[in-house]
């Protein structure tokens, strides 16, 4: 995950119970909305995240949420923000690291938190941690980050303002980042590996009409060149094999994400080829109590459409089944 420059709502201390009925690991809309039906459910839960909104908050503009079209991520995470806070559901910014069951009461499932000393019960645990920005891999990825290399255009794209930078990718965010950027650099190289995309048909047109932009295909990243900072990219034509010099200030990386499944394998859940956590139809896993919703949950159940409306309804389901598995736990 990555700090974003965001004007979210700040989130004021709480007073961390010894258990709940239920802990929501992840502040994006799958956790966000898990949080809001529990609560509406007469549950008690919190919501422990390392970013609020996640990568919501990285899109510059979103139009295929129902209801709210043309809104910045940030605006949107807003509005989840404040219809959460107003069911006084406690949100606090710390990154989990461990799960475990709570000893001599084998209901309990608990989390150990990276900044407190205090860790949270629950009967039910629903992950909604989503995935990171995947890497490149190439030289000068890793010694450029911060210095031209970058994941998240709405964050970093207006250190670029009347400069040349590319885009490497070629789904919706990288057609989407491009559009961002096409408003601030002086031109934009979109890179994709193939020939056809994975991005909306309106995003690809959108790009290919706009003459800030120039889409290079069948075309791989071969290194990142640069002193103290990102001067060029050595890329490769797969086709004709001719190799080139691309001049640029700066790169933004959008090639897809990587689900936590160090952390899934770690704690016991089974993992799909992807490495995202197997999930049934409730989002339940081979865990009992514990389930997983949003871009993180994976398996043969899983309908793969990674959007936010689609994380949003992966919350809710999440939030009625785990809600149904406590009332269950309690009554015994």
């Amino acid at each position: 995950m990555f700090k974003l420059r965001s004007t979210l709502p700040s989130t004021q201390p709480v007073t961390i119970r010894d258990t709940y009925d239920v802990v929501v690991v992840g502040g994006g809309p799958a956790g966000l909305t898990s949080g809001l039906y529990l609560a509406r459910y007469g549950l008690s839960a919190i919501i422990v995240t390392k970013i609020i909104g996640g990568m919501v908050s990285e899109a510059p503009m979103i139009d295929d949420y129902l209801g709210i079209p043309e809104v910045s991520g940030n605006d949107l995470v807003d509005k989840f923000v404040r219809h959460v806070k107003k069911y006084n559901v406690p949100l606090i910014i710390d990154e989990v690291i461990d799960i475990y069951k709570k000893p001599q009461r084998e209901q309990l499932w608990c989390v150990k938190l990276k900044t407190s000393s205090k860790d949270i019960c629950a009967y039910a645990i629903i992950l909604a941690v989503g995935s990171e920005k995947r890497k490149l891999g190439v030289p000068g990825e890793k010694e450029l980050l911060g210095r031209g290399v970058s994941y998240c255009a709405v964050c970093d794209g207006p250190l670029f303002s009347g400069k040349a930078v590319a885009v490497i990718g070629g789904g919706n965010s990288a057609f989407a980042s491009a559009m961002f950027l096409s408003n601030i650099a002086s031109k934009v190289y979109l890179i994709h590996r193939r020939s056809a995309f994975r991005a909306f048909t309106v995003y690809v047109e959108a790009a290919k009409n706009n003459p800030k932009i120039e889409i290079l295909t069948n075309t791989i990243v071969k290194e990142i060149i640069g002193g103290n900072k990102v001067e060029a990219l050595k890329i490769v034509n797969t086709e004709t094999k001719e190799e080139r010099l691309l001049q640029v200030d700066g790169v933004f990386i959008e090639i897809g994400l990587n689900p936590p499944t160090e952390f899934f394998k770690r704690i016991g859940l089974e993992v799909d080829e992807e490495g995202r956590a197997k999930v049934n139809v409730d989002k339940s896993t081979n865990l009992p109590g514990i389930f997983v919703a949003g871009d993180a949950a994976g398996g043969p159940y899983k309908y793969k459409l990674e959007q936010i409306i689609t994380s949003a309804a992966e919350g809710a389901i999440a939030a009625d089944a785990a809600a149904k598995y406590v009332l269950t736990v309690k009554s015994k």
